[in-house]
């Protein structure tokens, strides 16, 4: 049911003082790549399409999420672009009251297909993962040979005229070294942001271990070396995950996600909602709230805010845990969302 129009006079703070505005909003557990931190060797489970939140109910709890002050969205998956009608989604949720953003994290295999659809929809920003320029590495991250189809997607993607398109890199010790400057390149060639992301312990192969992760500070060691000196931008107070810097040459900026080696959830301002409609106020927390039920069952707005607000008055203090050590979620990336 439609109830009245909520206000957010009364923000999203949870217990730590920490404002939040961002939703990411996974549309499906599915993807057309299987990259190795990301999707399990094996054993794969998707959820079925009934389990799946509806285009309806997604629009249904942004505007409850819009209410209480969330003003940004984001859609991520899996691989959000094998969802069919994701377009129609982007519409829906560009038209609600309140948004004023709404971007997408995509691996860019199906961009040349969907980029000017996505700006005619009303998509704002895209973030497409490129882990290597390397055709071979390309294959053994991914397990499938798609890097000329992702490279095509980037094209389509300015072509279709969105300006403000990042690319996203993992970075792991012992594989990501050797395509640091290779990638920073690429990137400042097109006049584009490349971020590296490090290496977290939501791995599909439950591999993850501390020592291989190549942090942000050793990082930018490769590209100072490799490309030029580097000078920290301004952050303009934003909350952004990424900690940016500018080449001293004027070639644009980089960014580094050091979400292991120097977390930023002092000042994370993330809500996240998985494909199957569990609200998590962290992407490493153990715990989650259902709110497909509610969705279901005929409850009214005013009960799906209650949720949402238990969800981010429970948020602890980092990393899912009050102690900041990293909480080992019983979920793969893959069905959380990226």
């Amino acid at each position: 049911m439609k109830d009245n129009p909520l206000n957010a006079t009364d923000p999203l703070v949870d217990a730590f003082g920490r404002v939040h505005t961002d939703l990411r909003i996974s549309v499906t557990d599915r993807c057309n790549i299987r990259c190795r931190y990301c999707v399990p060797a094996e054993g794969i489970q998707y959820r079925s399409h009934a389990e799946m939140l509806t285009y309806e109910e997604l629009e249904r709890f942004v505007r409850v999420a819009a209410g209480l002050g969330i003003r940004k969205i984001r859609l991520t998956g899996g691989e959000p672009l094998v969802r069919k009608g994701i377009c129609r989604l982007v519409k829906m949720l560009a038209a609600e009251p309140g948004i004023v953003d709404v971007a997408m994290t995509t691996n860019g295999i199906l961009l040349d297909q969907y980029a000017d659809a996505l700006k005619a929809a009303g998509l704002m920003r895209l973030n497409i993962s490129l882990d290597t320029l390397d055709r071979e590495k390309f294959q053994q991250i991914t397990r499938h040979d798609e890097l000329d189809r992702v490279l095509d997607g980037i094209a389509a993607a300015r072509r279709a005229g969105f300006e403000q398109t990042k690319l996203n890199a993992l970075a792991i010790r012992n594989l990501s070294e050797d395509d640091v400057v290779p990638l920073a390149r690429f990137a400042r060639e097109r006049r584009m942001e490349l971020r590296f992301i490090e290496f977290m312990p939501v791995d599909g192969d439950r591999k993850w271990t501390s020592d291989r992760v190549l942090s942000g500070k050793e990082i930018l060691e490769l590209l100072s070396q490799g490309i030029g000196p580097l000078e920290p931008a301004s952050s303009n107070g934003s909350p952004a995950a990424a900690t940016r810097f500018h080449y001293v040459d004027g070639g644009g900026c980089v960014g580094v996600v050091r979400s292991v080696s120097e977390p930023f959830c002092g000042k994370c301002n993330r809500l996240r909602l998985t494909a199957d409609g569990n609200v998590r106020n962290c992407l490493f927390s153990p715990q989650q709230w259902k709110i497909r039920p509610l969705l279901r069952s005929g409850a009214t707005d005013q009960e799906l805010a209650d949720l949402i607000r238990a969800a981010v008055g429970a948020k602890s203090h980092a990393r899912g845990t009050d102690n900041g050590q990293f909480a080992r979620c019983d979920r793969p990336m893959h069905q959380i969302g990226g």
